[in-house]
């Protein structure tokens, strides 16, 4: 039974589609830093074996004594496994390779569905007093997936804007239904961001029309320009917003946080009218 004289937990969101290369790890780092930027407290939770959200925010591989997978397995408490980064009100906690043999090592444990579930909903949480907790998946629909949309109140689906994109996000769509139905009743779709964007581009224009005319509502307004800044930042281990704070990729993500932030305010008037 939850305990009523708990503060109210922090907003948590799996970023993912199970297809590579669509921005997933970039548009969580970003996003993270855009929150972090108009007062959020934020956490990101790596849960992909190759790191990259990690590396992406400084953390040296000498630096991941702790990791999501210490976490998952029960080997590390969440107090130590969250680090600080370089950018204020962001926190990690970081992912590296073990958690590659994670689908194996954790197959015959019964709650291996909700051990992020529960890490993420430790008393110790409370007093880090984070808004949002942001957890990058990896590029595929395995265990740990599943395990951040059961932690998850929501998923957020980055959308590269390329033909066949429409057909993966079904198969995800399907895959949260199937979480909703058995593990996670609550868990919705947060949105759908359009990634990579060229408007001087007929098929990036194209894809996001069909995408809204399938999606509705659920794709955001804002969209994610290809942008060379988005893809220099993370080789000086650093949001876009710190490393080229004018860019056009840096303005994209500070209004997907103010979309983002002002979507949760409108479900929260609804849920309390």
């Amino acid at each position: 039974m939850s305990d009523p004289t708990r503060p109210k937990g922090p907003k948590i969101i799996a970023v993912t589609n199970q297809k590579g290369g669509v921005g997933k790890t970039t548009t969580t780092i970003n996003l993270g830093a855009a929150l972090a930027e108009i007062g959020k407290h934020v956490l990101l939770v790596d849960l992909d074996p190759q790191g990259n959200a990690s590396t992406g925010l400084g953390i040296d591989a000498e630096q991941r004594d702790v990791t999501s997978y210490e976490l998952l397995t029960g080997e590390a408490e969440l107090q130590d496994a969250i680090q600080k980064t370089e950018v204020d009100r962001l926190w990690i906690i970081p992912a590296n390779t073990d958690l590659s043999s994670a689908d194996i090592e954790l197959f015959s444990n019964e709650k291996r569905s909700f051990l992020l579930h529960d890490a993420l909903r430790q008393v110790a949480i409370d007093g880090w007093k984070f808004d949002y907790v942001l957890i990058d998946c990896p590029p595929s629909l395995n265990l740990l997936t599943v395990n951040a949309m059961v932690a998850a109140h929501s998923v957020l689906v980055p959308l590269q804007s390329e033909f066949f994109a429409l057909e993966g996000l079904s198969q995800l769509m399907l895959s949260v239904r199937e979480v909703r139905q058995t593990a996670n009743t609550s868990l919705r779709i947060e949105g759908v961001v359009m990634t990579m964007y060229d408007s001087r581009n007929n098929l990036s224009q194209m894809v996001e029309k069909d995408a809204r005319d399938n999606l509705g509502d659920l794709v955001f307004d804002t969209v994610i320009p290809r942008n060379v800044r988005v893809s220099e930042a993370p080789s000086y281990a650093l949001p876009v917003l710190e490393y080229d704070s004018n860019s056009r990729g840096s303005q994209a993500y500070r209004a997907m946080a103010k979309e983002l932030v002002k979507r949760n305010t409108k479900v929260k008037e609804t849920v309390g009218a």
